[in-house]
């Protein structure tokens, strides 16, 4: 498990943020073409529209939630996450932060 101190070091390791921020371009992408039905879909296309125009600032908030999620990992377990975990967790948070602002 690692350590608040590690995760905290965390937030700025590049390997990883930059792999959170193509993620999120990613699941972007899947809002903008996903079902007008699918709830929370208006929220969700504001958030692909501030993806797609500041992806970096995206995914730095992004890596936050993603590690809070995987806390209970090591340090090791987090940046050595597949591409496919990774985009299967930022795809899950998605509407912690489509909130319409």
């Amino acid at each position: 498990m690692a350590t608040y101190i590690e995760l905290r070091q965390l937030f700025g390791q590049g390997d990883l943020l930059n792999k959170i921020e193509v993620a999120c371009v990613i699941a972007a992408e899947a809002v903008r073409t996903e079902d007008a039905g699918t709830t929370n879909h208006a929220n969700r296309l504001i958030w692909a529209k501030r993806t797609f125009s500041s992806p970096r600032g995206v995914a730095e908030q992004m890596m936050m939630a993603i590690l809070a999620a995987n806390n209970a990992l090591s340090v090791a377990q987090i940046t050595g996450a597949s591409d496919a975990a990774l985009q299967t967790k930022v795809d899950a948070a998605v509407d912690l932060f489509a909130d319409g602002s």
